[in-house]
């Protein structure tokens, strides 16, 4: 440390908090310690009788924590997040869009491994809103030795932390059973699928309802195939009572079948299949009736990974199953809670 006038004191790095008393109103910091004084700074450092300065003597190979934390964002983020202002050494990060938050979860880790340098995130693949804090960084250290930074930058090759912008995708809906098909109670699925797409900036572009005959449900997909959906979701028949034929149906309609089970509870009969149509891969998912009446399920933990262009694959939907447990809490939180996760 070093004492220093404060007209020279521009640039340099406070070694403690500056505090103002404003008498039967208030007393709190000013400037705290680590804060780097400015050119408009020295007007108040001088109302509240600071003529001078204990200050951090620059040496060399040090970096400040502000410098450092800027130099991690720079080295770690990726597409679509912003950096707000440093403030006591942190900066944070705001999702720019809707999306899906991924995070390189074992370059995240080497990261915070190396010593005095820290990143903490939300949990990777989740769905995330425009303007959602969702990771901050800092080091602990006021001042940290600049090689470190250097051994952090050469060990990142690719983004730690980015929000994926999710398509928006033109949905054809297959709503299965004779019970609906013949109008003997109505279909309550389509309108809570309008919702939940909606709030992920997707379109529903039709629902067509069949019975349970094989090859009229597999006709509907391949008919939706043909009028270029970007998705298809085919709902009801899903369990293995002997009338669920749903799983047969998206075999017959020639998509391929990836996986059919899922270690997630609400969403076990959950399917996964691709079919070709005229752009390309197509999702085809079976959706178990409990998608219609929880507000978290499957779909929540699958869908937004397909709308942001990742091709979920049987073992993606394996590792579903740590976290996958809904607790069934009296009031729902979701995604403020352990679902998923």
């Amino acid at each position: 440390m070093k004492t220093i006038h404060v007209h020279d004191a521009v640039g340099s790095v406070l070694c403690h908090d500056i505090t103002r008393i404003v008498p039967g109103e208030s007393k709190g910091p000013i400037f705290s310690k680590g804060h780097v004084v400015r050119p408009e700074d020295i007007k108040v450092l001088l109302e509240v009788g600071k003529e001078h300065l204990y200050v951090f003597e620059p040496l060399p190979g040090m970096v400040h924590e502000n410098d450092a934390a800027s130099r991690i964002v720079a080295a770690t983020v990726g597409k679509n997040l912003v950096a707000g202002e440093p403030r006591e050494g942190r900066i944070d990060l705001l999702a720019a869009c809707d999306g899906l938050l991924r995070i390189d979860v074992p370059a995240l880790t080497r990261i915070n491994s190396l010593g005095e340098i820290t990143i903490a995130t939300l949990h990777s693949m989740q769905f995330v809103a425009k303007g959602r804090a969702v990771a901050g960084t800092r080091v602990v250290p006021l001042m940290i030795e600049e090689e470190k930074l250097r051994r952090m930058e050469a060990s990142v090759s690719g983004p730690v932390m980015e929000v994926l912008p999710l398509a928006h995708a033109r949905v054809g809906v297959v709503t299965t059973g004779s019970e609906v098909y013949y109008g003997r109670i109505q279909d309550a699925f389509g309108p809570v699928l309008q919702k939940k797409f909606a709030k992920l900036g997707s379109t529903v572009m039709g629902q067509t309802l069949t019975s349970d005959e094989v090859s009229m449900t597999a006709s509907a997909i391949v008919d939706f195939l043909h009028q270029g959906a970007d998705m298809i979701v085919v709902t009801g028949g899903m369990s293995v009572d002997p009338d669920d034929r749903t799983p047969t149906a998206i075999r017959a309609s020639g998509a391929e079948v990836l996986s059919y089970g899922a270690p997630v509870y609400p969403g076990a009969m959950f399917l996964l299949a691709y079919a070709t149509g005229p752009r390309g891969s197509v999702p085809v998912l079976g959706l178990p009736g409990c998608v219609m009446y929880h507000k978290a399920s499957i779909f929540d933990l699958v869908v937004p990974r397909l709308l942001a262009g990742i091709k979920v694959t049987p073992e993606d939907v394996a590792a579903l199953g740590h976290g996958g447990f809904c607790s069934g809490c009296p009031e729902c939180t979701y995604p403020m809670c352990p679902f998923g996760k």
